[in-house]
């Protein structure tokens, strides 16, 4: 049957008729016979209680309001109150021919339904199919809609009638009242660091500033608020502090990921622990990984995702393509791109490439030469020029169809987690003949003890006979890849990291049989512990390199029972998100809670490996200056604090006698139990981080550092190449902090004299 067209079984002869009732109803109420054409897309609700009868034929109608009175007909029939919404999208600003809604079919049950839609011979009617639903099996039986609406110069007067039908399911009419032109209501708020200057927290631009831009948009001022609210958003900004101070700070002004993570916490006025319309933007001026990260959405606010974003001023999007005409033009339209690209991820958008990866809710393709916010802009053909040449500050239809029709809680920030149900299926590609992907872990068995985070690492090798152009942080950031851990006896799980970033794409040669080497901590993310229980679990990896697919081998590991009543009673306090976020991220000195389990794991059983791992990550931020909230005042609350400006972020000094003694135990005198916990590539880094603190006053501790280093990963069959890469470096360091020494040895004797 036609979308277009009802049976006589399917619906009444009065609904039929519905057009000509609405067109006297038009005519008389605004004394003119031709209703000028103005935009229907919008939020529109019903509201009411059903009754506690079952309905067996369709209702009969007059009127709008006489159906509006008797409920239609509706063949669920629980006795409660309900909300019933449907969004209709067939004009205005990039329109998708869709509706969608959600039907109530119980208590605490509804259903989630979208459906395709065409314009009928009726100007005010569309009618199509039901191609989507989300909810309780057979729940909602429907499988197409009818939608006519009736137009009018006030908001308040316009109304939608909606006959559900086919499926072989008695009809329903159910009538809509307008109640806003946007889809869902989102508030923003943006605040910067006081360390960045205010021209460089950019949230708007002009359109036409640049002289590379498609002929056709329009010249004007383009702000944030504006792009979301073209994407069908009703956008409000909350009024937060504005500038987040930062006082005391040192040399090392810079942001980690555990201090993001707690400043949001602490900076956000909307904060809460539950999903909400909200979201919060940060200007600050770089992140500890340098001027190659441009931004970042954090993906795990306490239990809930997607609720804050980052922009980095001093990095890569401050540098202009050289050559340009209108550099400063550039760099404000890059800050502007890297804003919006990163509060589209708050959304649960995906990078365009990445839309084969995660958890499927609708069929799409990877979009690699859209010109939408979030692509990048030099992963297209013909680069950075082309893409803005064509850029016309939007999202793709796909984006759009997602953000707008989309369960609510798969966009909504706080609820779904980031990149779950975003809305892509995976498509099938032919694998690499160039690339080898090999999981693996450094030890002579994959068994790992009971609490025991799991350091995995990741070779990607050029099997080609030629040199292969590779991204450098490909293994680094998990952009194109996507990971799959299955538990024995359990479905698969997508394993998803606590952090998003944007980096800048620094491509480097790979030559034949040549390697890339990375690690990660598998067993927690942004679902939790995806590996705790005892029992057995198969990963495997699957990595997109442009059009080319790399498969990984499948790795066995199998984690081992409790062994002692202390390790099930640490149990309870470990396999938490914040401890997870603190083993990630390298500490924190906000999550006060997780660091005090870690403590007591270290108490009960010291010779464990997770003890080892626990000791590491409570040391680690005593090895830095680190930022921190400091509430000096009396007020009741963190946000009184904040307003009454008796909260700031200080710093803490690095404080190396607090754990001197763990970081010896553990890096030295254990060190070749350490190293095979952490992997060989992390015990390296946990070792050059420790040597560089030594090295500031103990430069000769710390060349032995170094050196204990080299001899414990060489005897594990480290090549002795791992280390050319970072010698120099470490000479140039040690002579440095040695002359330092003489330095301040010098001046203290001529202050003697």
């Amino acid at each position: 049957m036609d979308d277009n067209d009802l049976s006589k079984d399917d619906i009444s002869m009065q609904d039929m008729d519905f057009d000509s009732v609405l067109d006297a109803d038009a005519t008389n109420a605004f004394h003119f016979p031709i209703l000028p054409q103005f935009s229907v897309s919008g939020l529109y609700e019903s509201r009411g209680r059903r009754g506690g009868r079952r309905a067996e034929s369709p209702v009969s109608v007059e009127s709008f309001d006489e159906l509006e009175n008797e409920m239609g007909f509706f063949p669920y029939r629980p006795s409660f109150r309900y909300k019933e919404a449907l969004r209709l999208d067939v004009d205005g600003r990039y329109p998708q021919m869709q509706a969608s809604g959600t039907v109530r079919t119980g208590l605490l049950s509804s259903v989630h339904w979208i459906a395709h839609l065409s314009r009928t011979r009726n100007a005010n009617t569309w009618a199509g199919r039901i191609w989507y639903k989300d909810g309780p099996r057979n729940a909602m039986r429907h499988t197409r809609v009818r939608i006519t609406v009736k137009r009018s110069w006030y908001p308040y007067q316009r109304r939608l009638k909606a006959i559900f039908y086919g499926g072989g399911a008695p009809s329903r009419s159910v009538i809509f009242n307008f109640r806003s032109a946007f889809y869902h209501p989102v508030e923003f708020e943006y605040d910067r660091v006081s360390d960045v200057p205010l021209a460089k927290a950019v949230t708007s631009i002009d359109s036409c500033a640049h002289p590379n831009r498609p002929a056709t948009i329009a010249c004007e001022n383009l702000s944030l608020n504006t792009v979301y609210r073209r994407a069908g958003f009703d956008v409000t900004t909350s009024g937060g502090s504005g500038e987040v101070p930062i006082e005391g700070v040192g040399a090392n002004n810079t942001w980690s990921d555990a201090e993001m993570h707690d400043a949001m916490q602490a900076y956000w006025s909307r904060f809460s622990n539950a999903p909400q319309w909200s979201l919060w933007t940060l200007f600050a001026r770089q992140h500890d990984d340098g001027p190659s990260l441009g931004g970042v959405m954090f993906d795990s606010i306490g239990p809930n995702h997607r609720q804050g974003t980052a922009i980095f001023s001093d990095s890569f999007i401050e540098d202009a393509p050289f050559g340009d005409t209108h550099p400063e033009a550039w760099v404000k339209r890059m800050r502007f791109w890297t804003a919006a690209h990163e509060m589209g991820h708050a959304f649960n958008l995906a990078h365009s490439w990445q839309k084969s990866l995660g958890n499927p809710w609708l069929p799409l393709a990877n979009e690699n030469e859209a010109r939408s916010f979030m692509n990048y802009p030099f992963f297209v053909e013909g680069d950075q020029a082309s893409f803005f040449a064509d850029f016309e500050y939007r999202f793709s239809d796909s984006e759009l169809l997602f953000m707008r029709h989309a369960p609510s809680n798969f966009v909504q920030m706080g609820n779904a987690a980031w990149f779950d149900n975003h809305g892509f299926e995976q498509i099938e590609k032919e694998q690499s003949k160039n690339f080898k992907l090999q999981l693996r872990v450094n030890r002579e068995s994959a068994v790992f003890e009971f609490l025991e985070m799991i350091n995995m690492e990741l070779k990607l090798k050029n099997v080609s006979a030629q040199q292969q152009l590779v991204e450098k942080d490909v293994l680094k950031e998990f952009e194109n890849m996507s990971i799959i851990i299955k538990r024995e006896g359990l479905p698969a799980r997508q394993w998803m990291p606590f952090a998003h970033y944007c980096h800048n794409r620094e491509m480097i040669v790979l030559d034949p049989e040549k390697s890339l080497y990375e690690t990660m901590l598998l067993s927690a993310g942004k679902n939790g512990w995806d590996i705790s229980e005892p029992g057995n679990y198969t990963v495997q990896a699957m990595l997109t390199l442009g059009e080319e697919v790399i498969i990984s081998n499948s790795l066995q590991i199998r984690i081992s029972a409790a062994r002692t009543h202390d390790e099930e009673v640490c149990a309870q306090d470990i396999f938490t998100r914040e401890v997870g976020q603190i083993l990630t991220f390298g500490g924190s000195q906000f999550l006060t809670k997780a660091n005090e389990a870690l403590e007591e794991l270290i108490i009960r059983i010291p010779n464990k490996q997770a003890a080892r791992q626990a000791s590491i990550a409570l040391a680690l931020p005593k090895l830095r200056n680190f930022k921190t909230l400091d509430i000096t005042g009396l007020a009741p609350t963190l946000q009184g604090a904040l307003k009454n400006k008796e909260a700031k972020i200080t710093e803490i000094k690095s404080d190396y006698k607090v754990v001197a003694e763990s970081l010896k135990r553990v890096l030295i005198e254990e060190a070749d139990y350490t190293a095979q916990t952490l992997g060989h590539i992390n015990y390296k880094r946990q070792m050059d981080q420790y040597s560089e603190f030594l090295a500031k006053d103990k430069p000769d501790e710390a060349s032995r550092c170094q050196a204990h280093c080299k001899k414990t990963l060489m005897a594990r069959n480290v090549p002795e190449w791992v280390f050319a890469e970072k010698l120099e470096a470490s000479e140039k360091l040690t002579r440095s902090a040695k002359g330092s020494a003489r330095k301040k040895t010098t001046n203290k004797k001529t202050e003697n004299a």
